[in-house]
């Protein structure tokens, strides 16, 4: 784990544990004893396996979901807390799966400045971010048309927009490009990489695929609940057996090397895109 300090940390999990209770007796525990720190201003990558708790973990992260046992902290306050649920809403924005589930409104443009209206923005304010969170993920086009007319991607995207247009200093994907084509997910990605980069966002991003994650500062690694795995994108995928135990693939670039390197090419433990790849090769 990156060592912080309390003051540098955004999210701080302490032994989390969380118990769904599907019956009287049944229970299954999705998360076990989590313990994790998140630096203000970092781009962590979350994976796993389908039922591995990654979904859970994010929605602890803005009060969704409250701990079982342990300690949930967002900027210090801790999610239990109920005085302090509209603070911690306001510093974190989540972006689902199925984006069916944040749209509202009838037009597009409505339902992206609908959070900024909850939080009492002014309507000349609301209107610039919505423009800006539209042009962001290639949506402009469409802020007069209907939600419900979308493909599904296209629906992802504007979901995306309503939580860029929040303004808020963390954004929470939880696999914000399932939806998408090869190309929609492009956009996304890069939409995000520069929210963190030029905004300071921090950024946490639940992920299936190996390209988006290795975009990412830091990545973290999670089965049945637990977190196995947590370092650079070079330090895990230097890692390839480790990392496909776990049910995971590996970068198609890191994959191609390593496979070289059974075949007696001398290339180096961490290539993890293309272009390192192809850098290696050319020399």
């Amino acid at each position: 784990m990156i060592e912080m300090t309390q003051s540098d940390a955004f999210f701080v999990l302490n032994d989390v544990t969380h118990t769904y209770q599907s019956g009287e007796e049944e229970e299954h525990e999705a998360l076990c004893g989590i313990n994790l720190s998140i630096r203000a201003g970092e781009f962590v990558a979350v994976l796993g396996a389908n039922g591995s708790g990654k979904s859970t973990l994010a929605r602890h992260l803005n009060a969704l979901l409250l701990p079982t046992e342990g300690t949930c902290l967002v900027r210090g306050w801790d999610t239990k807390d109920e005085e302090h649920r509209w603070d911690i809403r306001q510093e974190v924005s989540m972006v689902f799966q199925n984006p069916d589930n944040q749209l509202i409104a009838a037009v597009v443009a409505d339902d992206v400045a609908f959070g900024p209206e909850n939080l009492g923005i002014s309507p000349a304010e609301i209107r610039t971010r919505v423009e800006e969170a539209l042009a962001l993920v290639g949506m402009e086009k469409y802020a007069q048309a209907a939600p419900h007319l979308l493909s599904g991607g296209q629906k992802q995207r504007i979901a995306i927009a309503g939580a860029i247009a929040m303004q808020t200093d963390c954004l929470v994907l939880d696999e914000p490009t399932a939806m998408l084509d090869p190309r929609g997910r492009y956009e996304v990605l890069h939409a995000v990489k520069k929210l963190h980069k030029e905004h300071g966002m921090t950024i946490v991003y639940i992920t299936h695929f190996m390209e988006e994650a290795i975009a990412a500062d830091r990545i973290i690694l999670m089965e049945a609940g637990r977190i196995v795995m947590d370092g650079t994108p070079h330090k895990i995928f230097s890692q390839p057996e480790k990392v496909r135990s776990l049910g995971l693939d590996v970068p198609l670039a890191s994959d191609l090397a390593e496979r070289l390197r059974r075949g007696g090419w001398d290339l180096p433990q961490n290539i993890l895109t293309d272009e390192e790849l192809l850098q290696c090769l050319s020399r």
